[in-house]
Order: C-alpha cells, then structure tokens, then sequence
C-alpha cells in the first residue's frame, strides 16, 4: 500500500507545483496615452489575453513612454528588456525598406484604402520581411491619417517654406519637407508639445487623435486638414521570444491579438473624428480643408518623393499600395 500511495503523493506534489507555476509576464510598452487607439487595444489585448489564459500569463502595459520613449523602445525590443511595443510604420525604414511604402506621400485616399492594403497578401508579407533582423509582426494597428499644423497660417505648399516641422526619424519623412522646402526635426512624440510652445519647431503632422490627446493645437494657429499619409502602427515581438513560447500560448495570444486590432481600428476611426470635432470646439486653432484644386498641387509637389523612394521600396509594391485605393 505504502508502494502505491509515494509515487501518488509525488505526482500530486507535482501537479500542484504546475499549477502553480508563475504566470508568464509579457510587457507592452508604448509611447501614446490610454485614451488614444493604440491605447486602447492594447488594453484590450491585456484584457482578452488574460481571459483567455487564465493564470497563464500576465501583460504588463506601460503606455505615454513611462517605461520607454520612441527613440528607446526597438532597442529594448531587441535587448529583451519588454516583449511586445507597436511602433509607428515610419521607424521601420532602418529594418526594411519596403515598410516605407505607407510613408510615400497621398498613397492611401482613405482609410479603407489603407486597411484594404494592410489585409491584402503584400502587406500581410510586410509583417514578416524584418524576421531575419529580431522583429516579427503580428499586426497594423490604425491611428489614422495625418494632418499638417504649424504656428501660422499655410495653405498651399510655398506656405510652409522655411518653417522647421518635427519628423519621426525617417528618411521619407525627412524628404518630404525637404520637398517642401522645409526644416525637418527629428524629435521624440513625448518631447513634440513642448517644441512647439517654445518655437524650438513650428509645426508638426498627426492625426487628429494624437494632436487632440497631447493638446498640440493648443500651441499651433493652423491645422491643414491634408490626409497626406497614415500613422499606423506595426504590433511587433522578438521571434526568440515568440517562438519560444508554447503552441497553446502563443494561440491565445494570436486569438487576443486578432480580436483587440478588430476593436482598437474600428475604435481609430472614430476617435479621430470624435478628436477633430473637440479641436473645432476649441476654437483655438483653426481648421482650414483642402479643395480639390489645392489638394492637386500638393499632391504634383510630393510626385518627387514617389520617384526617389521607387527603387528602395519597389515599384511593384508601391503599384499594389496605390492600387488599394481605385
């Protein structure tokens, strides 16, 4: 009897410390607000994989750069140091050139162009062309599209000649304000709403959820409701992180993933719209549209970006992007 009851005892001991084992803890770190898009999926990612992996990990957010700024966060990705961020597309362009392709100037009329792009094979394969390099994309995140602001009047391109814009680090973005005629500033998201209230830039692009959210048209006379170009974001892990994961982990994650994009880009819309009504309310800055006719001469004066970027990005993929929106 006491032969049977030991090995018992053992596997009950065991079973128990399997049980409980500690949760696997995955950080989230991002640069933005709760009450942003992007804030809120990935709460909602946290929520759902939680849910749906009881006891069995743990997410961590950490958003509005508390744990690291823009200009920090890939190369802690790459260190180890947190396992999940969604940088915007644009800081991609060291790791693949061919991400640059959401960055050329008025490729997507709208935001349905975009999604159609992001969900079509070419821009699902965008997701994995970084595997090779440490990153591995799991999904887009919409913001939504960019608007152009500065702290005096603009309207037309000749408009923004000499003023110093701040840029996300790109060499994209950083040719299209040369286009322009204009002074690029790489500067971190966090550090942008004290450089414009001090002048150190005059003026900045985003959406109108980002503008709202960091109160960016507090410190500007103008924003020129553009639609240039999107800040969508990339949702990425380290592959030795992910694949190191057990199969039913990595599953629930994929399911929370899944449905916390559905939510957060359906939320993105929404947000924006919602962002540019407040902006209005304000009355603090003013909302200037774009005619047709003004919109074609912004649209001829970006044409030079298209042709200088065409042989990194790829004529073929810059041909699929544009096509999204026919």
């Amino acid at each position: 009897m006491l032969k049977i009851l030991v090995p018992l005892f053992a596997s009950a001991v065991l079973a128990a410390n399997v049980y409980a084992a500690d949760p696997i803890t995955i950080k989230f770190s991002h640069v933005v607000t709760d009450n942003t898009p992007k804030g809120q999926a990935a709460l909602k990612f946290k929520e759902l994989a939680e849910k749906k992996l009881p006891g069995l990990v743990k997410i961590e957010v950490f958003p509005n750069s508390q744990l690291f700024g823009d200009g920090k966060e890939m190369e802690a990705l790459l260190l180890g140091d947190v396992q999940i961020i969604a940088p915007s597309l644009s800081k991609f362009d060291r790791f693949s050139k061919q991400v640059q392709v959401f960055d050329l100037p008025f490729i997507f009329k709208d935001p349905e162009a975009v999604d159609r792009f992001q969900s079509s094979p070419d821009g699902q394969a965008l997701l994995k062309s970084m595997e090779k390099k440490g990153i591995l994309g799991l999904a887009y995140w919409h913001n939504g599209m960019k608007q152009l602001s500065a702290n005096k009047d603009i309207l037309l391109p000749d408009s923004v000649k000499g003023l110093k814009f701040r840029i996300q680090p790109s060499a994209l973005l950083e040719a299209i304000f040369k286009q322009l005629g204009a002074s690029p500033q790489k500067m971190a998201f966090s550090e942008v709403y004290q450089g414009l209230q001090t002048g150190v830039v005059d003026g900045q692009e985003n959406t109108w959820s980002n503008i709202y959210s960091k109160k960016f048209y507090e410190a500007q006379k103008t924003i020129l409701e553009t639609n240039h170009g999107i800040v969508d974001y990339m949702v990425v892990v380290s592959p030795s992180f992910w694949n190191k994961l057990p199969p039913n982990i990595r599953d629930g994650l994929n399911s929370a993933m899944s449905e916390a994009t559905t939510y957060g880009n359906a939320l993105a819309w929404s947000k924006n719209q919602e962002a540019k009504e407040k902006i209005i309310a304000a009355n603090k800055a003013k909302v200037v549209p774009l005619n047709k006719e003004q919109l074609a001469i912004w649209k001829a004066k970006m044409q030079p970006v298209w042709k200088q970027f065409e042989p990194q990005i790829g004529a073929g993929l810059i041909k699929a992007a544009a096509a999204a929106s026919n």
